[in-house]
Order: structure tokens, then C-alpha cells, then sequence
């Protein structure tokens, strides 16, 4: 397992960064990894590196002030850490990176299989990029503020606990975070279920405009550039679409997506037990979870969806089980 403190022993700058577009896993584990740092290693420089936008919704975490959203040209990094993601997800601030003393990758996405750095803690089978850094933290540099950055990251990429990746350990991890004291359930009410107004209206706009295909068993909406601009909407705004589809009763996965470019497409994928959509997103460059993925995809709207559906169509039709999901 992972020391981080030995790795950054010595350490006198130290960055970070996770992917692009950065959801509250990414940006929950980047703000811990720097508490803890700063409190373990009190005269190192921490900085933490993430392209804009990044939502407001987070700002209640401490160092959310000091992420740094320009890129200028710095001596390399003792050490720099990649959260959430492999190097390619990391946007300008790959060249920190690239030109770092030592480099160090955590993450849990089943499509970064052996990590990018001289270090790597690549855990699949943990909820989020958060709990595993949680049990690679010494406790005793854990603090409130450190725990609640935790606490964030896991309730965001597991749904509240409700989705597959929740594990027992996940429930207990929870547990001991939630008794450091902080108001966890203000936090799981504006991180997770909290929308402005305009998110709500575009929510509904998305959730009445839906399309079910595949005998019901898939439904999918998306939103082009012409719409964005008339709501003055931005991809921050989008958050919790695909899961609201996937919530539709006899839906097996839900497709979301958004135009990003003259036919070029952002695209979200959920599922349920017998899909994979991570197998499908890296047909298409992207990759994630097997129950929650994305990919960017070119063409109309209509390419995109047949091209993804022969793939999802291939799971579903296999046993329940979706022995076929590699193929």
C-alpha cells in the first residue's frame, strides 16, 4: 500500500491535480490531499491545479479559494500527485506532471488499469478516489476539515451510498468520518440534491424532451448548443441529468448528452447491474465506471446514439450476468 508521507518525504513543493471538468470526487480529493499534506508537512507548499468550471457547490471546502485555475510556467514539483483520473484527463495542468521530480497517480477508475506515475494506488473496487485516499492517510493528520473534504467526495460518486460501488467498508469508512462532527447532511443537501432554479428548468426541459428505445429498456436526451445559449446554461448546470433518466422505471441505461462543438458531443452513460458502461465509453476514447461513464463523441445526435446502442444493445443481450461486456 501507498506511504504517502514517505513518498513526499523531503518534499519541499508538492502539486496537484485531478481531471478535467472536475466532479466532486476530484475536486473533494484534491482539497484533502492538501490538508493533509499541509497539516503532516506544515513547511511544504501544496498547490492545487483544476480547469475551470469548477462548481461552486464545493466552496465550503477548505482550500477551495486557493485552487489555482492558470497555468503559468513554474520550476517542476518535488512531487505531483494525479487524483481521479490518468494523464491524459489532465487538461494544461499535465505539464506539471510531465516535468515533476516524481510523480504519484491515485485513483479508482477501472479504465486507468496500472496508473501513470512513479508511484500508483489504482483501487477499482473502492467508491470513489476519496475513500481510498482515506485509508491511506495516517489518522493522525486527519482533521475535521480533511474528513469532511472525504465525506464530500464519497457521497457525490456513490450517490449518497446508493449506488453499486458502496461497499460495507465504504458504510463504515463513512461512519468514522461523520464523527469528527461535521453537519453532514447541510453537505449531502447542497453537494447532491441542491439545484438552482435554471438547473431545475433545464432538468425538466431534459427529462420531458426523453426518448426510450431498445423496448423502453434505454432512454436518452440531449441538449444543443442553440438550447444552451437560449437558457444560458453551462456543463455545471447539467450535473445529475443522467441519473435522473436512469431513475425512469424499466430503464437499464441512460444516455445524456450535450453539444460541445459543431457535432461534437459530451456524453454521460448509467447503468444498471447488466451493462458496463465504462466497457462501451472506451469504444469511444473515454472511459469511467461500469455503472456510470463518458466519452466524447462526433457526428449528429442520431450517429452518437446508434453507434452507442449496438454496444449496449450486445450487453443486454447477453446472460444476465453480461458475460460479454469485453467483447
Amino acid at each position: 500500500m501507498l506511504d504517502i508521507l514517505k513518498e513526499c518525504e523531503g518534499a519541499k513543493r508538492i502539486g496537484i491535480s485531478g481531471h478535467i471538468r472536475p466532479d466532486g470526487d476530484a475536486i473533494s480529493s484534491c482539497l484533502a490531499l492538501r490538508q493533509y499534506l499541509l497539516n503532516a508537512m506544515p513547511e511544504a507548499t501544496v498547490d492545487v491545479y483544476l480547469e475551470n468550471p469548477i462548481p461552486t457547490i464545493f466552496d465550503g471546502e477548505i482550500g477551495y479559494s486557493e485552487i489555482k485555475r492558470e497555468f503559468p510556467d513554474a520550476a517542476p514539483y518535488d512531487v505531483y500527485f494525479v487524483l481521479d483520473c490518468s494523464r491524459e484527463r489532465l487538461g494544461e495542468p499535465g505539464k506539471y506532471f510531465d516535468a515533476a521530480a516524481k510523480t504519484i497517480n491515485i485513483d479508482h477508475h477501472e479504465s486507468n488499469k496500472t496508473g501513470v506515475g512513479d508511484c500508483n494506488e489504482i483501487d477499482p473496487d473502492i467508491s470513489s478516489t476519496c475513500e481510498l485516499l482515506y485509508t491511506l492517510f495516517d489518522k493522525k493528520y486527519v482533521d475535521v476539515e480533511v474528513a469532511k473534504c472525504i465525506y464530500t467526495g464519497m457521497v457525490t460518486d456513490t450517490g449518497v451510498f446508493q449506488y453499486s460501488c458502496t461497499s460495507p467498508d465504504t458504510m463504515r469508512r463513512a461512519a468514522e468520518l461523520m464523527e469528527y462532527g461535521f453537519d453532514f447532511p447541510s453537505l449531502i443537501q447542497r453537494c447532491f440534491y441542491e439545484k438552482t432554479y435554471l438547473q431545475s428548468q433545464i432538468l425538466g426541459r431534459c427529462l420531458m424532451e426523453s426518448v426510450r428505445f431498445m423496448d423502453d429498456r434505454c432512454v436518452v436526451s440531449w441538449l444543443d448548443k442553440r438550447t444552451q445559449d437560449f437558457y444560458g446554461v453551462v456543463s455545471k448546470d447539467f450535473e445529475g441529468i443522467v441519473s435522473q433518466l436512469r431513475n425512469i422505471r424499466g430503464a437499464e441505461v441512460s444516455i445524456f448528452m450535450y453539444e460541445v462543438g459543431n457535432q461534437e458531443y459530451k456524453v454521460s452513460l448509467r447503468s444498471s447491474e447488466k451493462v458496463n458502461v465504462a466497457k462501451i465509453a472506451e469504444k469511444f476514447g473515454g472511459g469511467g465506471h461500469a455503472r456510470a461513464a463518458g466519452c466524447n463523441m462526433s457526428g449528429n445526435v442520431y450517429d452518437c446514439v446508434n453507434n452507442l446502442s449496438k454496444y449496449i444493445e450486445k450487453q443486454l443481450d447477453a446472460s444476465p450476468e453480461g458475460e460479454e461486456q469485453d467483447a
